[in-house]
């Protein structure tokens, strides 16, 4: 188990501490076209994109749990994310986040997380609501359906927000609890001060699977994520009680 505990530690560290080589500052968006921009979008909004990181199970009342993690996305249109920066620009995007889920009466969940990218411009903020339609069971899974939102903050030029809702399920197996879902999410993109470009609104939809593991209140989780055309793969680790 420690062995496990380090390991994964070192695992975030190490991703965290590469984001400033990948980082983007996407400062040039009166080079790119109107189509190029809904590309771009499109690959932007999958990233920012909410992912929760926790199996369905609720909480409980008194429950918590807290983490910091890296998600790792790789951009579909990097030709055009070139265009649109001021730096060099990687089709492989780090994501580093702070985490916090508490758990409400009735199966419900809140969540939030924030991001900040060192070395770029672009920061942005998410969170959710969940709730346990069956809160599941030593023979039954949990089953839950979840609101959740972002918004991208840190780029003048640029304004992305989104919203999304999914249904996911659940079940423990010892100090495991794999877990999977499916749901959508609704992007709007504004390109604030280019006025060749406007507004782009559109949805995209989420798949994302993932396992997590307790270990008395240390916990680790792992997860999967298509979201539109975009690959995401996400660590976490943190306390969970």
């Amino acid at each position: 188990m420690r062995i496990s505990r380090l390991s994964a530690s070192a695992l975030v560290i190490g991703l965290l501490a590469g984001t400033s080589v990948q980082a983007q500052k996407v400062d040039r968006l009166d080079l790119i076209t109107q189509p190029e921009f809904r590309s771009l979008s499109e690959d932007l909004g999958a990233v920012l994109s909410y992912r929760g990181q926790t199996p369905t199970t609720p909480l409980g009342i008194t429950g918590f749990d807290l983490g910091v993690g890296v998600t790792s996305s790789k951009i579909q249109n990097l030709a055009i994310l070139e265009k649109a920066t001021s730096n060099n620009a990687s089709a492989t995007v780090y994501v580093p986040t702070l985490r916090a889920h508490k758990g409400l009466p009735l199966g419900l969940d809140i969540g939030a997380m924030y991001a900040s990218i060192p070395d770029s411009n672009i920061k942005y903020y998410g969170a959710e609501l969940r709730y346990a339609i069956v809160q599941g069971g030593v023979a039954t899974p949990a089953v839950g359906v979840r609101g959740s939102m972002t918004k991208l903050t840190g780029l003048d030029q640029l304004s992305v927000n989104t919203r999304g809702i999914d249904l996911s399920i659940s079940k423990g197996f010892a100090i495991l609890t794999p877990y999977a879902g499916i749901g959508k999410v609704w992007i709007k993109s504004d390109p604030r001060g280019v006025p060749a470009l406007s507004n782009e609104e559109f949805s995209l939809n989420k798949a994302f699977y993932g396992v997590g593991a307790q270990f008395i209140l240390f916990n680790l989780n792992f997860e999967g994520d298509r979201t539109g055309k975009v690959n995401s793969y996400s660590i976490k680790i943190g306390l969970r009680f």
